[in-house]
């Protein structure tokens, strides 16, 4: 059992935050210093970012149908992905679950919220978060993130866009797939900040920030409409240079770092004195805070746009300022309206 204490903290209402306040690592910061991001570099993307990618690798390698079966649109092969998608998610958030919220293994360690989610609330489907979250991802989700796949499978294997190999263009090919997370965070980053717009927001992105005490599931549980934005990235990446590697190491992205995202936990256990990364608190601010920290990861989107909380009593009190700020300027436009 790990001891709290080496990694974090709790206030006096038992929240727990790490130790270190967020930050964006030295990828991005003038004077250039490359020997800090030569070593900041493993931190990114080890352990869950390389994993996803490898998981994008092995999915072409071993689960795909070949290019000229998707040459033209068949039930076969697209019923196949669903059913192959579908498996890869339960497994994958149904993992997480289960080790940390119904076996509960390592109890309220490392969790940001000690309270566990409420048993039954009315702004859930069903009444229960869970069920309310797995509903949307099932329902929506893995469908959505499933036609963009098969879309982009159409236009690679019908070359109606580039398609590179390794060894043809093998600096380009490599550099692409490490720059697939980076692609993500500024695409999700724009579509967040999108769905924070009020009418969006009220009628669309509400749906997901139902869960502010968050549950691995609660990474896939939008409104079908926040589905076709975020996930239209799959498509984005297809109109580069690219191989359907590229795309597959995207749709892990998209598709399975969410639950990691939404773990709720800072770190899970694995036994002993060994611990794990498995939560972004980053976005943990986001969904307590709402106005806050909309990308997450090594891009500083949000400190360049005004929206970053790094944790910190002081950012506490930006974000007030900020929010009253807002409020005064939104008073304003309605007096006039």
């Amino acid at each position: 059992m790990m001891e709290e204490t080496k990694f974090g903290r709790r206030d006096e209402f038992g929240h727990y935050a790490p130790k270190e306040l967020i930050s964006y690592g030295p990828l991005f910061t003038l004077p250039p210093k490359p020997m800090a991001v030569i070593k900041w570099l493993p931190g990114y993307f080890l352990p869950w970012n390389l994993l996803l990618i490898v998981f994008g690798i092995g999915y072409w390698l071993f689960l795909a149908p070949s290019l000229e079966q998707m040459k033209t649109l068949e039930i076969g092969w697209v019923l196949y992905l669903v059913l192959l998608n579908y498996a890869i998610v339960v497994l994958w958030y149904g993992a997480w679950h289960s080790w940390l919220y119904v076996l509960r293994r390592q109890e309220t360690r490392f969790k940001y919220n000690p309270r566990w989610p409420t048993a039954r609330a009315t702004v859930f489907v069903f009444g229960k978060q869970a069920l309310d979250n797995i509903f949307w991802t099932i329902t929506s989700g893995v469908p959505v993130f499933t036609a963009y796949q098969v879309a982009a499978f159409y236009l690679y294997a019908n070359g109606y866009v580039p398609l590179i190999t390794l060894s043809d263009n093998p600096i380009w090919f490599i550099v692409l797939l490490l720059l697939v997370p980076f692609i993500h965070e500024v695409h999700f980053y724009a579509v967040h900040r999108l769905l924070h717009t009020r009418l969006l927001y009220k009628y669309v992105h509400s749906l997901h920030h139902n869960n502010t005490n968050v549950l691995p599931w609660s990474g896939l549980a939008m409104h079908p409409v926040e589905h076709i934005l975020y996930f239209s990235v799959i498509v984005l990446i297809a109109v580069f240079n690219s191989h359907p590697i590229h795309m597959l190491a995207m749709v892990m992205r998209a598709g399975l770092a969410p639950a990691i995202a939404h773990t709720g936990f800072d770190r899970t256990e694995l036994g002993g004195e060994r611990t794990v990364p498995s939560g972004v608190y980053a976005h943990y601010l986001h969904h307590k805070l709402f106005e806050v920290n909309y990308a997450d990861g090594a891009v500083p989107l949000d400190k360049w746009f005004g929206s970053f909380h790094d944790g910190s009593p002081e950012a506490d009190e930006r974000l007030k300022l900020r929010m009253e700020r807002r409020a005064e300027a939104y008073a304003k436009k309605d007096a006039r309206a």
